[in-house]
């Protein structure tokens, strides 16, 4: 047996032993896939309507793992153990069990790390972390309560990150869902991480993200957001910048294998790498956006580029300037955000295997039918166009009635440029179309609805006043419409009134109030993003799924390193 490198007993796996199933009094027994809790009030804090995040978590894991064993079965995972910035585990790292090690950095119940012991193949061992004393005794009680293969799940008290400081290249998979901003932990937990392991990360403090507090976010991640309709995909891209900043610091780099925006929250899944040559690469991933104050049109500038030179690489600085003084559309000035990431969000093949899994074990996941919503809207995503413009939007520039998804759709196939839909919201399109060809399609739609006579020193009437540049067709296009036979539902209803935020656990009387006054709140907002006519933006409305004005008391499943007990 290995000595434990931070001055606990040894671990070793334990004898898997049934569950003691007695239910103590005043507690009810709460029961998600193959994991049970038990509850007593809002003593340890439980969030129903984070179910689709533990679904999709251990959904996203089972692959991981699956996949990093083939890896390493065929040589092509090794870990990194020369070179300054190295990360890998210490000579006497606590693993004595086989499988792969997680850490839950923040577990409070335990859930979703009794989850992923029970229905993850290939686990050996789940640290489950909370600052809280009062919630490891929780977590405690849960794991005897569930027995069998739950004894995997070892309880810790403590700073998660200094847990994770201690343990650096120990674990295979990390999982940080805090109640509010995962910053504060970002820049232990790429340390934690083994080579090629994967780091999961929550975030819920949308209003900053989605650019309310645009200072407060600029301290936190390093990005300046813009409060435009793209600010759901970009607090992603914001989130997966600041990872990257973080652990181009120990010479490593992340792949994201998912990113997404889901209700309140966002959620990212990224593998972490170490390679002092890779990192050059990062600043070409990168890119400002300037943002026209008079109208929809955005431009992207990265951050850098590279280019050949003979046999080697060059990396420079990006080109610039991107745009003009002023917008060639409205004449408005422009305002630049970022620093963002501009890759790709999503690795296809991951989405494609996970979207299997949910198909083939339906009964295993409570969310299954919004995960597939999502996972699909996903794998119909252009991966190369960062950002998306809301149909809406434009045409409440030109003050018209907005044409029909699939009329604009068809417009832009027509044209030969690409077109898809985005998992962040029903009325959104990404387009590989330059804005002068959106707006030519807006102008050519506008002459066949005409709108009220505008003042010209307007922007919309400024745009109007150009004439169309290219034919324009809004007859239907092959792929502009879905086919007949998909049934799924890209953006399916909640499935009860209140699915959202909840207050933090251990609050009773005035402060119970928090999670319900969010919800209402975000119940409006909801309502404003749905499309009429549009059967999946009706149902998202009537999910009343909150957004950015959730704000930063949305949460995830348990407080940050250092929060007061109480706070998870």
């Amino acid at each position: 047996m290995s000595q434990s490198i931070d001055g606990e007993t040894p671990w070793a796996p334990p004898t898997e032993q049934p569950g003691d199933r007695e239910v103590p009094d005043g507690y009810t027994v709460l029961r998600e896939g193959a994991a049970s809790i038990l509850q007593k009030g809002n003593d340890v804090f439980y969030n129903p309507a984070q179910v689709v995040n533990r679904d999709l978590s251990t959904a996203v894991l089972r692959y991981f793992v699956a996949l990093r064993a083939e890896e390493v079965a065929s040589g092509r995972l090794k870990n990194k153990t020369r070179g300054a910035g190295a990360i890998r585990p210490p000579p006497n790292a606590d693993r004595p069990a086989e499988g792969a090690y997680v850490l839950e950095g923040l577990a409070a119940s335990g859930l979703r790390a009794l989850r992923y012991a029970s229905e993850v193949e290939g686990v050996g061992r789940v640290d489950a972390n909370d600052l809280d004393p009062a919630v490891v005794d929780a977590m405690r009680r849960n794991i005897a309560f569930n027995g069998g293969a739950a004894q995997r799940v070892r309880p810790r008290q403590g700073d998660a990150r200094m847990l994770m400081m201690q343990n650096a290249g120990l674990y295979d998979a990390v999982d940080l869902d805090p109640y509010g901003t995962p910053a504060q932990l970002l820049d232990t937990a790429v340390q934690a991480v083994s080579e090629g392991g994967l780091l999961l990360v929550t975030a819920t403090d949308m209003a900053v993200l989605c650019g309310n507090n645009g200072e407060a976010c600029w301290s936190k991640y390093g990005s300046y957001p813009l409060h435009r309709p793209y600010c759901h995909e970009m607090a992603v891209r914001i989130l997966l910048a600041c990872i990257e900043g973080h652990a181009n610091r120990y010479k490593r780099h992340i792949v994201p294998v998912m990113s997404l925006s889901i209700d309140f929250y966002i959620r990212v899944f990224v593998r972490v790498y170490t390679s002092a040559a890779a990192i050059k690469d990062s600043p070409s991933k990168l890119a400002y956006v300037w943002q026209s104050q008079g109208c929809d049109s955005f431009y992207f500038q990265r951050v850098g580029r590279k280019a050949m030179k003979g046999a080697g690489v060059k990396y420079m600085p990006g080109a610039g300037p991107a745009v003009a003084q002023v917008c060639p559309h409205s004449g408005g000035a422009f305002t630049m955000g970022g620093p963002y990431w501009a890759d790709p969000l999503h690795d296809r093949a991951a989405v494609a295997s996970v979207l299997a899994d949910l198909e083939a074990n339906k009964s295993a996941y409570a969310g299954q039918t919004k995960l597939r919503g999502i996972l699909t809207s996903v794998a119909e995503e252009l991966p190369d166009c960062p950002l998306y413009l809301d149909l809406h939007s434009v045409s409440a520039t030109l003050k018209c009635t907005p044409p029909r998804h699939e009329q604009f759709k068809s417009a832009l196939l027509n044209a030969g440029y690409r077109v898809s839909g985005t998992h962040c919201s029903p009325l959104a399109l990404k387009t590989d179309a330059p804005w002068d060809v959106v707006w030519d399609i807006m102008r050519a739609w506008v002459s066949c609805h005409p709108v009220k006579q505008q003042d010209p020193a307007t922007y919309a009437a400024k745009i109007l006043a150009v004439p169309p540049s290219i034919k324009v067709s809004f007859n239907r296009a092959q792929g502009s419409v879905r086919n007949i036979n998909d049934k799924v539902s890209r953006f399916p209803p909640n499935p009860e009134a209140n699915w959202g935020p909840k207050p933090k656990h251990g609050r009773v009387g005035p402060g119970a109030k928090l999670g319900a006054m969010v919800e209402e709140g975000a119940e409006e907002v909801a309502e404003s993003r749905a499309a009429p006519g549009d059967t999946d933006a009706e149902a998202f409305a009537t999910s009343a799924a909150p957004s950015a004005a959730a704000g930063p008391t949305a949460e995830g499943d348990a407080a940050p390193a250092g929060a007061a007990p109480g706070a998870v």
